[in-house]
């Protein structure tokens, strides 16, 4: 059996792209190295990984996950988790809420887009209400709960980005509208 070649049109499979066809080199008109195919000149672009998720409240309580995997199990998390193939943003911040937390959610708008270049990862978080506060812990949750903003366990979240989140939903929790958020100033560095 003969391995298929990439076509220019397709993304290779982690496969294809582990054979001696693929050689690291900068592309023609590129400014850094990639993996090229030899036989077709197909670039495998390695990009950014995206992360969805949500800031989901129930009469001004918080939805927030403690996480049952790595990295940092057993912290405390927003909904959240990574964009799937062909999936639109907002449907998988949906999806994210369902699997963690069995949570039906109405998304509002975009509450943030924050930038982790340390890991190459775009964050999307969405400003959402819970439709019921009927939510149970899906396979990727320890547990979860409803938090009202002076009981959130600031000393236990898992990631500086979930921090973020919540101090922007709570700047604009009183905003029908309002500008999509990003990382705080001080925290330009990476996560």
């Amino acid at each position: 059996m003969t391995a298929e070649k990439p076509s220019p049109t397709r993304t290779p499979t982690p496969a294809q792209t582990q054979d001696d066809r693929f050689e690291p080199r900068v592309p023609e008109g590129d400014d850094r190295q990639r993996l090229v195919c030899r036989d077709c000149g197909f670039i495998n672009y390695e990009n950014p990984k995206i992360v969805v998720g949500s800031v989901a409240t129930w009469q001004e309580r918080i939805l927030l996950c403690r996480r049952a995997i790595e990295p940092r199990r057993g912290y405390w998390t927003l909904p959240a988790g990574y964009l799937e193939q062909h999936e639109d943003a907002a449907s998988g911040a949906r999806r994210e809420a369902w699997e963690e937390a069995h949570a039906d959610i109405a998304i509002d708008q975009l509450l943030a887009v924050y930038a982790i270049p340390r890991i190459s990862q775009i964050q999307l978080i969405y400003r959402a209400r819970l439709v019921s506060p009927d939510v149970r812990a899906g396979v990727e949750t320890l547990e979860l709960d409803l938090f009202n903003w002076q009981a959130i366990p600031w000393e236990d979240l898992a990631f500086p980005s979930v921090h973020w989140a919540l101090q922007d939903h709570y700047a604009v929790r009183e905003q029908d509208v309002f500008a999509p958020r990003s990382n705080p100033v001080e925290a330009a560095g990476p996560e």
